[in-house]
């Protein structure tokens, strides 16, 4: 799984993605779990101020999140850095 072929795969059609590939594709990009309450996550990055905030509603991820998560990815350019983070 790489960067480039999941930011792809999430852009081409956000409000088609499972929760938990959401999830992993956050964790590919550097943040951690940090926690969560009933069907919301929280991933966090060092050197990122924003959060994400995830919500699983029936094992699929809010297309608004998936396009924080892009978002994120862009404004800080998390492609271009090496993979091992």
């Amino acid at each position: 799984m790489d960067k480039n072929s999941v930011y792809a795969e999430l852009k081409r059609n956000p409000g088609n993605v499972r929760f938990n590939r959401l999830c992993n594709a956050a964790e590919l990009f550097g943040f951690r779990y940090r926690g969560g309450k009933g069907s919301h996550v929280i991933y966090r990055r060092e050197g990122i101020m924003e959060m994400l905030n995830f919500q699983n509603v029936g094992g699929w991820a809010k297309p608004y999140q998936v396009r924080q998560l892009l978002k994120i990815i862009d404004k800080y350019n998390l492609l271009k850095e090496e993979n091992n983070v």
